[in-house]
């Protein structure tokens, strides 16, 4: 007979190494730096437009997506817990990292970074990373989805060329409305820049999906502008060009007043930084087979956030499009991160004057196809056809995600998720009487015997399901509804797999009353984690009586 025997709990090593040291103690060599040469090179041509872009849509300038690509990105794979993460800015914080460079300046964003780097280290130093998985899937893809929106509302100017005389207001509503009153102003090079650059992605991605399609329309847009003097706007006409190096190291300033007014845009940086990124080395997983460790993916994400806030970088998280595209490049380990970084570096370095000639136009197109891509039409329609309950999720965090705000969406879709899940888990506990036939012993510790159904002075209860708070009431409600008590009464937990405090104490109150009634309560089937509750609760002996089985003996200790 084999013994399961439960393995050893996992050392601080084995949960933090990173998995480059991993990848270098199984041994790396020249094929492996090959192949990681050129997949780090095509997602550094990936990342070069993009990074751009989400800095520019966040309310910074370009060359602050670089400097997180560049030193967030570098940190994410040399100390992460995947072997093809990609980190750089995302998406997803387009909407934060916007409000927080309005409310608090340059500079209350770049601490609010800093601190949620603080944040993301710790939570995966305490080990809280695997408790992220449990995010309601309708939550992430509505959140997802609502992003997007915010991100395609935000391109609207840049798309269309509209010249605006008032500020562009954040929320939706009153975004479009001022949208819509500029519409005369259409600049028809702005427009036509927006559409060339979406039809080549979309051109490019159907006919040679392995070319570098972002990077390709970009540059493609860039050209037409120059050779046909087009009117549009650059990224030297607003901003002046990019620098040609990274800026000096400057820790923020981290004045107790300053920390507590950013302190909520830091969390909020925290808990997205940690759903994104490990939602995407969940998505490398499934492509590759692997296994990340999250908390040491926690820990690099936190550092990588310091040290890209310290080099005047914006939030750093994992990249799913970024990662994916590195795992179909052929990536064999983190050292790919690492050279897409220093790739990125390079055009820094060497190419930067050429920045200045990128229309807005073209990254208004590219982050178009961006939001676009970030709805999940498929997924959005399985959810809404599943159930009520799912496309209650759903539809709560979507809206309060375009509407309202961020956080709140996933606060509230995560609260509702949790009362579906609590509410279909209470409706799947069940009890089943079965009174079974006896004789009327004298000794109230002899075995329960099994049989067809013919004498009342023994009657049995069989429990299965989670027996939780959720179902206590449902529960107590059918012991409570016995019209005739038995001699004994026996509750079977054999189908139990859990029970809780608030499911205990309901049954020792029902206890006490068969007590008061005059019935002997016999316990069955009980696990050891289960008669721990069940004891710490006051379910002893001769409140109730133990037995492994309905009809075998009795237990000792209870």
């Amino acid at each position: 007979m084999t013994t399961l025997t439960r393995p050893h709990a996992p050392s601080f090593a084995d949960l933090f190494t990173p998995k480059l040291i991993t990848v270098l103690r199984e041994g790396y060599g020249l094929a492996g730096l090959r192949a990681d040469f050129v997949s780090g090179l095509t997602v550094a041509i990936v990342a070069l437009p993009l990074s751009m872009a989400i800095a520019m849509a966040s309310g910074t300038t370009p060359e602050r997506g670089l400097y997180t690509a560049v030193v967030g990105g570098f940190f994410v794979s040399a100390l992460g817990g995947s072997r093809y993460q990609i980190g750089g800015p995302a998406g997803a914080f387009i909407v934060l990292v916007a409000m927080t460079a309005e409310q608090h300046g340059l500079s209350g964003l770049l601490l609010a970074t800093f601190l949620s780097g603080i944040f993301l280290a710790a939570i995966g130093l305490l080990r809280l990373g695997t408790y992220v998985k449990f995010i309601p899937y309708p939550v992430t893809v509505g959140f997802t989805a609502g992003i997007g929106v915010i991100i395609f509302s935000s391109q609207i100017t840049d798309l269309l060329g509209l010249t605006l005389t008032v500020k562009e207001p954040a929320a939706l509503i009153p975004k479009l409305q001022v949208l819509t009153g500029a519409l005369s102003t259409i600049s028809p090079s702005a427009f036509g820049v927006s559409l060339l650059t979406i039809v080549t992605i979309v051109g490019i991605k159907k006919v040679a999906p392995a070319w570098p399609n972002l990077l390709i329309a970009v540059a493609l847009a860039s050209v037409a502008v120059l050779a046909l003097g087009l009117p549009v706007e650059t990224i030297g006409t607003r901003f002046g060009g990019i620098p040609s190096s990274l800026p000096a190291p400057v820790l923020p300033d981290l004045s107790p007043a300053k920390v507590m007014a950013v302190l909520p845009n830091a969390a909020a940086f925290a808990m997205l930084g940690a759903i994104e990124s490990l939602l995407s080395a969940v998505v490398a997983d499934g492509m590759t087979g692997r296994r990340h460790r999250s908390n040491c993916e926690l820990v690099a994400q936190g550092v990588a956030n310091m040290a890209s806030a310290i080099f005047g970088g914006i939030c750093v998280t994992g990249t799913i499009a970024r990662t994916a595209t590195n795992v179909r490049a052929g990536a064999r380990s983190p050292v790919s991160g690492m050279l897409h970084s220093l790739f990125v570096l390079l055009f820094i370095v060497v190419a930067a004057p050429l920045a200045s000639y990128i229309p807005l136009a073209a990254l208004a197109g590219l982050l178009a196809v961006v939001s676009w891509n970030m709805v999940e039409k498929h997924a959005i329609g399985a959810l809404l056809r599943s159930g009520w309950g799912d496309a209650l999720v759903l539809l709560s965090t979507l809206l309060l995600t375009i509407f309202r705000d961020l956080t709140e969406g996933i606060v509230v879709g995560f609260t509702l998720g949790t009362l579906l899940f609590l509410h279909r888990m209470s409706q799947a506990v069940g009890v089943e009487a079965a009174p079974l036939a006896v004789e009327d012993e004298a000794d109230a510790d002899v075995p329960v015997p099994t049989g067809p159904q013919a004498d009342s002075d023994t009657l049995v209860y069989r429990l299965s399901g989670a027996f939780f708070f959720g179902a206590a009431s449902t529960v107590g409600a059918v012991l409570d509804s016995i019209s005739r008590l038995p001699k004994r009464f026996v509750l079977d937990f054999s189908a139990v797999p859990f029970v809780d405090s608030t499911a205990a104490a309901m049954l020792e109150s029902f206890a006490h009353k068969m007590q008061r009634a005059g019935v002997r309560v016999i316990v069955t089937g009980t696990t050891p984690a289960i008669r721990r509750v069940l004891w710490s609760h006051g379910l002893r002996s001769p409140l109730v009586r133990y037995r492994r089985t309905v009809d075998g003996p009795s237990r000792t200790g209870g």
